[in-house]
């Protein structure tokens, strides 16, 4: 039998209701049986009381007077089967209360299984779930503010280089036709500098979108890789840099978006030529674990110190380093390679030792 379906509101008032009505007529039935034995054991009246009880019997009757006592009882008796109730009911009240003033950490104390129990939980989970909104409200509210600074900073430094050097040329503040060259092959760099931060916002802004829909199909994630490398050589050359690859003999296939993970690889293989060539080598290793596919980019150039890895994959991070002219990146590299591979359901992450950096990328297999 399933008690559980008693073990509601409607039952419990019934409960109280019965059991306060039973303690009443029992306390009234001792109460009646009491009032017959004293006058039966004191048939001559001589005491006062059995005189009281006999007239206000005659002359009151006893209905009225079960009537009058009885209800009290069951007032009584029920308030008190019902304290827990409403004790419950007034928590939930204080905890609307506190929810209504805003406080959403306040939790209403669950006490059972009934709809007071459950409404109790509902109300807690209803809280949790709204001061999760805000705070994600304001945290995105708080990125888009920081994204605005980080862009106008990114943005300003360049610019402001552009404007300079084409005030010379406009002013004519140049002796030659080579300085004028020169001031108008710095305005270009510049340019191109922008250019390369103005597209990077915008793939970082695309990857980023939770509604960025995916061309998913089944890829050899090692075939991609060595056609990726293979076309990324003429860079790695140039960086005086060469590169290893391996991968298991069987095909290596998640389900992925071909298009989106060149991009994540080429970040990540672009991050190891701007800050690992020191080290000559790019070693690219694939292979299945299990149920996942990881792929493996290691450069053996400057470590990486403990404390920057954990911001590594924040939108315009930079390590100290990295802040030339010569590296200068944009600092969106690797927080876009963190949302493609997000995107796909997998994890990126690196470390870095004296002798190696390594980042690695984990996917969900698929048969």
């Amino acid at each position: 039998m399933n008690f559980k379906r008693f073990d509601t509101l409607s039952w419990k008032i019934v409960g109280f209701s019965l059991t306060s009505l039973a303690l009443t007529a029992a306390i009234l039935l001792v109460g009646y049986y009491g009032t017959s034995l004293l006058i039966w054991l004191n048939p001559s009246r001589s005491f006062w009381g059995v005189k009281l009880l006999r007239w206000v019997i005659n002359n009151i009757g006893s209905t009225p007077i079960v009537i009058l006592m009885g209800i009290p009882l069951f007032i009584f008796f029920i308030l008190k089967l019902s304290r827990n109730t409403t004790s419950n009911l007034h928590n939930i009240s204080s905890g609307v209360q506190a929810i209504a003033d805003g406080n959403l950490s306040f939790k209403v104390p669950v006490t059972g299984t009934d709809e007071l129990g459950k409404l109790a939980e509902n109300m807690n989970l209803m809280a949790g779930k709204l001061k999760s909104a805000i705070e994600e409200e304001r945290a995105a509210a708080k990125a888009k503010n920081d994204l605005i600074t980080d862009v106008s900073h990114d943005l300003r430094t360049p610019l402001t280089s552009v404007l300079g050097f084409l005030e010379y040329v406009e002013n004519d503040r140049y002796k030659n036709e080579v300085e004028l060259r020169y001031y108008v092959n710095i305005a270009y760099e510049k340019s191109l500098a922008l250019k390369k931060l103005i597209d990077d916002l915008f793939e970082y802004t695309r990857v980023s979108s939770s509604g960025l829909p995916l061309n998913l199909k089944p890829v050899d994630l090692g075939k991609l890789l060595e056609q990726l490398v293979e076309e990324f050589a003429p860079v790695l050359k140039q960086a005086d840099m060469s590169y290893r690859i391996h991968t298991d003999k069987d095909p290596l296939i998640i389900h992925g978006d071909a298009d989106e993970l060149v991009r994540l690889y080429e970040n990540l293989f672009t991050n190891a030529v701007r800050y690992g060539k020191e080290g000559k080598i790019l070693d690219i290793s694939v292979y299945r674990t299990d149920d996942r596919v990881i792929a493996t980019c290691t450069n053996y150039g400057n470590p990486i110190p403990a404390t920057d890895l954990p911001h590594l994959f924040k939108r315009f991070y930079r390590v100290d380093k990295s802040r030339s002219r010569e590296t200068g990146g944009s600092g969106l590299g690797l927080a876009i390679a963190k949302s493609i591979t997000e995107l796909h359901g997998g994890m990126i992450s690196a470390k870095s030792s004296r002798k190696q950096t390594e980042f690695e990328t984990s996917f969900p297999a698929s048969e």
